[in-house]
């Protein structure tokens, strides 16, 4: 239990760092080609269900893969997991990486879900 404690601690850290954003706005933003939507969960989170037109990109090898995949770092990045905790923190690391517009998605793939919006298998 405590260690869960300490990595809500973490994410709650992170998040004082990061800019969130609504499922309605990312969808928004993704729809007209403003964003890209980056999802850190694991592969089988991803291969069970994700979010149309986003990438996937490990919590573990974000920062590996990141320049490669997106090298502009005024790109909007819009990172997600399932509830909102590993995207906060990989957000505020891209951001010390350089990355000048990341948002991570409040409430996570959860949240998508919840608000009714597209996934696709």
């Amino acid at each position: 239990m405590a260690e869960h404690t300490r990595f809500e601690k973490l994410v709650t850290d992170a998040k004082k760092n990061i800019k969130e954003i609504s499922s309605q706005d990312a969808a928004a933003k993704s729809e007209s080609s403003d964003a890209v939507i980056v999802d850190v969960r694991e592969k089988d989170e991803w291969d069970e269900e994700h979010i149309p037109g986003a990438i996937h990109m490990s919590r573990g090898t974000i920062e590996l893969d990141i320049e490669e995949k997106i090298p502009d770092l005024n790109q909007t990045i819009i990172t997600h997991c399932g509830g909102g905790g590993r995207s906060a923190l990989a957000a505020e690391s891209l951001q010390k990486m350089g990355y000048k517009n990341v948002r991570s998605l409040a409430g996570g793939f959860k949240a998508w879900k919840a608000a009714g919006l597209p996934t696709e298998k």
